[in-house]
């Protein structure tokens, strides 16, 4: 009986932890340091509670789910402290990339600028990793310099 008891206890752990993953600050509810530049109410909010801005549109036809995007971003928590910053080359929707920062890349121009503001339900969550806290609202800067297509 006690064995049975701790599967079920160890089985529920993940869905009490993606339960949590639901909740966090609202990006409304936060103060954002001055030197992030961010005013929501400048942005656009998707239904899913991201908020993004084009900085510079880029050109070329806009970035869709599967294709591959070079790109360089710097991510920042609220109170303007960099917790990371360089270059990689993510596979929009194959790449195993937080939620947030997959749908702040759709749409976005070979030589386009955005800066996203990320909700912890969308990134880290309750989990948090090393450099982020749990339940952290995250803001990144991205610049895309290449968008290579999906072959269909």
């Amino acid at each position: 009986m006690r064995m049975v008891l701790a599967v079920g206890l160890i089985l529920s752990i993940p869905s009490v932890l993606e339960a949590q993953d639901e909740f966090g600050p609202n990006p409304r509810d936060v103060e954002f340091a001055s030197s992030l530049r961010i005013d929501l109410d400048e942005m656009t909010e998707t239904d899913s509670g991201l908020f993004y801005r084009d900085d510079v549109m880029g050109t070329g036809e806009p970035s869709m789910l599967l294709d591959t995007l070079t790109l360089s971003c710097t991510g920042y928590l609220v109170n303007g402290e960099a917790f990371y910053a360089g270059r990689l080359t993510a596979s929009l929707g194959t790449t195993r990339l937080i939620a947030g920062f997959t749908e702040g890349l759709v749409g976005m121009r070979a030589g386009g600028t955005r800066t996203i503001v990320i909700p912890a339900n969308l990134a880290y969550g309750s989990r948090g990793i090393e450099g982020v806290p749990p339940d952290a609202v995250l803001v990144y800067r991205l610049r895309v310099t290449e968008v290579e297509r999906a072959r269909n």
